[in-house]
């Protein structure tokens, strides 16, 4: 399969901190890819450095083939390919649900009004938040202004969307609700990152899971091999914290 990002050597420091240490990383067409590892392992910095949220100190970020931290490269189209969830949701708190997810597409994408609402409410209704397109934010629940987010990531129709912790700012009530979406997501064929603290559901939603330790990739396999069978002995004792399921 082709690569749809691949990343090599990534390094990024802030001042004289070092958090990404030589990352090597690669995401191909349809695959789910979810990135675990402790707190404060570099696992947020590495994938805003991958939509260039933050600017990679060195390394080289290839997106189907092209170096996008060449000169001339278009950055605001490459950020569009790749939408993005975050953990607070970054919703902009004086618009509705429809215009949240309207108004990326008419300022990046330049589309028609009328064509960025008919996208926005078919994206609305996909993650089962249609009745609640006229609701601001703060009319919704943590759980419902997360699947606004989502929407509006898919409304720029990107080729792959990025999770960075999506659940970790949700009460746990609201927790399933997130992570269903997500899963039909996966399961659609969608191109997915996914930073995670969910450890049965980056198990079951992944294709690959890479455990991330000190500012690079210690270890990556399928999640059978890496919850089941981890070869490294960092692995093992952050697996260890979570359920012995995983090893049965």
């Amino acid at each position: 399969m082709d690569s749809v990002v691949e990343i090599r050597n990534l390094r990024k420091s802030f001042g004289e901190n070092e958090i990404l240490r030589g990352v090597d990383f690669r995401v191909r067409k349809g695959e789910v890819v979810s990135i675990i590892g402790a707190s404060g392992s570099g696992k947020s910095t590495f994938l805003r450095c991958v939509n260039l949220l933050e600017w990679p100190t060195s390394g080289e970020i290839y997106y189907h083939g092209e170096n996008v931290l060449g000169p001339k490269y278009n950055i605001v189209r490459y950020r569009a390919k790749l939408g993005m969830v975050f953990q607070q949701f970054n919703l902009f708190n004086n618009l509705t649900a429809l215009d949240n997810c309207v108004t990326p597409q008419i300022s990046v994408s330049k589309k028609r009004r009328d064509e960025a609402e008919d996208t926005a409410l078919r994206y609305l209704s996909r993650v089962g938040m249609a009745e609640y397109a006229r609701a601001k934010p703060r009319q919704l629940s943590g759980g419902q202004k997360q699947r606004v987010a989502i929407a509006r990531a898919l409304s720029m129709e990107p080729e792959a969307l990025l999770f960075d912790e999506p659940t970790s700012a949700l009460d746990p009530e609201m927790v399933g609700e997130v992570l269903k979406v997500i899963n039909d997501l996966a399961h659609s064929g969608l191109t997915m990152v996914i930073v995670t603290h969910e450890m049965a559901f980056a198990k079951d939603v992944s294709h690959r899971v890479c455990f991330m330790d000190d500012g690079v990739i210690a270890e990556e396999g399928e999640p059978d091999e890496i919850f089941g069978r981890p070869r490294g002995e960092r692995t093992r004792a952050f697996l260890s914290r979570f359920t012995e399921s995983f090893y049965k």
